[in-house]
C-alpha cells in the first residue's frame, strides 16, 4: 500500500554529503558543500510541513556552548535567535540554526534541534531547542 505525506507519517530525507559534480557528456567534482541542514529546511518547505526536527549530538542549542555561562535554550523566537548568530559556528550548530530560522520564516511552525534519543521527547514539547516565527 503507498503511504502518502498527509497520511500522517513522518518522512526523514534530505542527508548532506556526497559529491558535487556539473557536466553534459564528461562529469566533473566541484568544490562545494551539500548542507544536509538547509536542504532539509527546502524540502519541508516544499512539502508544507508544520515542523522540522534537526536531530544533532546535543539535546540542545547553547549560546555560550562549553563556556562557564553556558545557557540551554529551550524556546526561543527566530527573530532573537538571529541576534545570537555569532554563538553558533559554520561547521557546527550554525547550520542548524541557519535552517531551522528559514523554515520558520517562511511558513513552517516550529523548527526542533535536538539529539536522536530525545526526538519522541521533543516533539511532545518536553526537550530540544524550538525556534518559532
Amino acid at each position: 500500500m503507498e503511504r502518502k505525506i498527509k497520511d500522517n507519517v513522518i518522512v526523514v530525507a534530505a542527508g548532506g554529503g556526497g559529491i558535487p559534480v556539473y557536466g553534459n557528456n564528461k562529469l566533473e567534482g566541484v568544490d562545494a558543500v551539500i548542507d544536509k541542514d538547509l536542504a532539509s529546511s527546502c524540502l519541508a518547505k516544499s512539502i508544507g510541513a508544520d515542523a522540522m526536527l534537526i536531530l544533532t549530538d546535543v539535546s540542545n542549542a547553547y549560546l555560550n556552548y562549553k563556556k562557564p555561562k553556558q545557557i540551554k535554550l529551550t524556546k526561543i523566537k527566530a527573530s532573537k535567535l538571529k541576534k545570537h548568530m555569532n554563538h553558533f559556528p559554520a561547521g557546527s550548530m550554525g547550520p542548524k540554526i541557519e535552517a531551522s530560522i528559514d523554515f520558520v520564516e517562511h511558513g513552517g511552525k516550529k523548527a526542533i534541534i535536538t539529539s536522536p534519543e530525545n526526538a519522541e521527547k521533543a516533539l511532545k514539547g518536553k526537550t530540544g531547542t524550538v525556534i518559532t516565527k
